[in-house]
């Protein structure tokens, strides 16, 4: 068993905030495993990169002996988290929340140890509360309470709607955690109220009061937004090696510290010297290359990782991988517009895009730079069409 003081300062390393450190030092002092929850609405399909965030820290505590609830909120996930949200979220049916739950806990095992996970469905309890049980609940705290609650606070002063089914997710959750007896809740900052509110209803009921931590929303590939699915800034668990291998590499060498230290399982003493090295002089791409190395080899294989290398590196070069798609465009007329092949080709979006990448250099054929913007190309003819770093498509005109 290690020392106290080193295993506070692990479970710390990267939080942003433990509540109440003297109570949890007490639990550890007991010698007693603690129970450790973390809640997952099953609102989309796959994990990424900034899910992992949370996943890392339970398994460090389980790597400290601890056993982790892992909780799929297939109840609460039918009304919606509102947090964060400047609207009614509409709710999931059943089967969607089923379906979402069981790719959750199919990849949660690339990081979490099996024998040290509990999965459970928050139904169990909370169907058994019914509506009896549902209306003592909701008459433990006010709508006053409710308010204090930022996004809830907003919207009220806003004028925007806020239903109340809406308000009865903080005390869900937090009853999650009466029905769990959790020692222990992790979350993102943006869950602090409704980590606390597990706090407040386990001592209404009774019980030793859970200790929280709450971890940091990561950025997405633009640097600025928490990383979303849903703005297209984020790097998928389940997405192929060489994407992302590619995606890590596009970071800036400045967002590149704050993945490696929420992300990577180096010690703080090995990161600390990478970046005396960095500022000493060494190149930061090499760390980006090693980290990004790490990430592929948990979710994929080392030998992915060093395939999703080599193609990088290629590419860097101006090759051509060997694995491209095949696209076949069958002409009506004889020529077709280099903006068009790019579009129907799936490598742009639009003729527009096709255009402004062309000025920006951004576009190959069988590796040549193409300059002109009203360039034809004649029906029969085969190329590789290259569209920035990453998008290749092998095309037959016919």
């Amino acid at each position: 068993m290690k020392p106290l003081e080193e295993t506070l300062a692990i479970i710390k390393r990267g939080s942003d905030e433990l509540l109440i450190e003297q109570e949890l030092i007490e639990k550890l002092k007991t010698g007693k495993p603690l129970r450790v929850k973390a809640g997952f609405d099953p609102t989309a399909p796959d994990l990424h990169l900034g899910h992992t965030v949370l996943l890392n820290k339970l398994r460090q505590l389980q790597e400290l002996g601890h056993q982790v609830l892992f909780l799929i909120g297939d109840f609460t996930g039918m009304i919606g988290d509102p947090t964060g949200k400047s609207a009614t979220r509409p709710p999931l049916t059943a089967e969607q929340v089923q379906e979402n739950a069981k790719s959750y806990a199919e990849q949660v095992f690339k990081i979490l140890k099996p024998e040290l996970t509990e999965v459970v469905f928050n139904s169990k309890w909370l169907t058994e509360l019914g509506a009896a049980g549902m209306l003592k609940l909701a008459a433990s705290h006010t709508v006053a309470r409710m308010l204090e609650r930022d996004d809830f606070s907003k919207r009220y002063k806003s004028n925007q709607s806020i239903a109340i089914h809406e308000f009865l997710y903080p005390l869900l959750q937090g009853y999650d955690s009466v029905a769990l007896n959790a020692d222990l809740e992790l979350g993102g900052t943006d869950q602090k109220f409704n980590l606390l509110m597990g706090r407040e209803l386990q001592k209404h009921f009774g019980q030793s009061q859970q200790c929280v931590l709450t971890m940091p929303l990561l950025e997405g590939l633009d640097g600025v937004n928490k990383m979303s699915k849903s703005l297209g800034n984020y790097i998928g668990v389940s997405e192929p090696a060489n994407d992302i291998f590619s995606k890590i590499m596009s970071i800036s060498d400045e967002l590149m510290w704050r993945y490696i230290e929420l992300l990577s399982f180096e010690s703080i003493e090995t990161i600390g010297q990478w970046k005396i090295e960095v500022a000493a002089g060494a190149n930061p791409r090499n760390i980006k290359v090693g980290f990004a190395q790490e990430i592929v080899t948990r979710f994929h294989s080392k030998q992915a990782a060093d395939e999703a290398l080599a193609d990088f590196q290629l590419r860097a070069k101006g090759g051509i991988p060997d694995e491209v798609p095949e696209i076949t465009i069958s002409l009506t007329q004889e020529t077709i517009n280099i903006a068009q092949l790019l579009k129907q080709s799936n490598l742009v979006a639009s003729t527009s895009e096709a255009l402004r990448m062309i000025d920006q250099g951004g576009v190959k054929l069988d590796g040549e730079k193409v300059t002109d913007k009203a360039l034809q190309l004649t029906r029969p003819t085969a190329i590789v069409a290259q569209v920035g770093k990453r998008k290749f498509a092998r095309i037959t005109i016919n």
